[in-house]
């Protein structure tokens, strides 16, 4: 099965939809958005990793920043913060450089490793937009975390590309629907941008349209 374009989700909200299934719906179905500190943070460093006229070339490394990436079977589109290409034994040919060289795709992230798997999630659907789009493998890529300002490999497992496929098919039904699951409120919902928007503690004992009715009911 191969979606239409205009069908395409975003493929950085795989880490929303891993974290919270809800969130994701706010943000992408309901257009719902609010800032906060690690929001903002984090949209400077994307910033900085996203400049498209950016191109260097570092011994047997050839960097760019901000490439679109697009899969119709995945039904996503978006951008790689960085994608390196590596001089080595496999990989492709680039115009105008001698060899094979391998893509190896690098996201930026703002704190540091979690212990869930939305950041790799997110990785390696990039990188699986990039096998369909090159005609190539590859077998694994990098996140960077500002906070420790360090490298974390990440191996692109069967395992993590059959999870990729599993999400985006449950995504793409929800968004067909046009559907906002239930909260279901953790300690991470502290965190969360959306927490007012969400009413996470509200919820738990009402709906949001029957909180809505009982506020404008109580208005002068």
């Amino acid at each position: 099965m191969a979606y239409s374009e205009e069908d395409f989700l975003q493929l950085s909200g795989l880490q929303h939809f891993r974290f919270c299934r809800r969130r994701w719906a706010l943000i992408h179905i309901e257009h719902q958005w609010a800032e906060n500190y690690r929001t903002i943070d984090g949209a400077i460093l994307h910033e900085n990793a996203h400049d498209t006229a950016f191109q260097e070339r570092r011994g047997d490394r050839f960097i760019t920043r901000g490439v679109s990436v697009y899969s119709a079977e995945l039904g996503v589109s978006g951008q790689c913060d960085v994608l390196e290409y590596h001089r080595g034994a496999a990989g492709i040919p680039l115009s105008g450089k001698e060899g094979l060289w391998q893509p190896y795709p690098v996201e930026y992230k703002r704190g540091r490793p979690r212990e869930d798997t939305g950041d790799t999630l997110q990785l390696c659907a990039q990188a699986m937009c990039l096998e369909s789009m090159l005609c190539c493998d590859i077998p694994e890529g990098a996140l960077y975390y500002g906070e420790i300002r360090r490298r974390e490999r990440v191996s692109f497992t069967p395992e993590l590309r059959a999870e990729v496929r599993e999400l985006l098919v449950e995504m793409h039904e929800l968004y067909r629907r046009g559907y906002t699951p239930k909260v279901k409120p953790t300690k991470s919902c502290n965190a969360c941008s959306l927490k007012e928007l969400c009413l996470p503690k509200l919820m738990k004992s009402r709906a949001v349209s029957a909180y809505l009715r009982a506020a404008m009911e109580e208005s002068p």
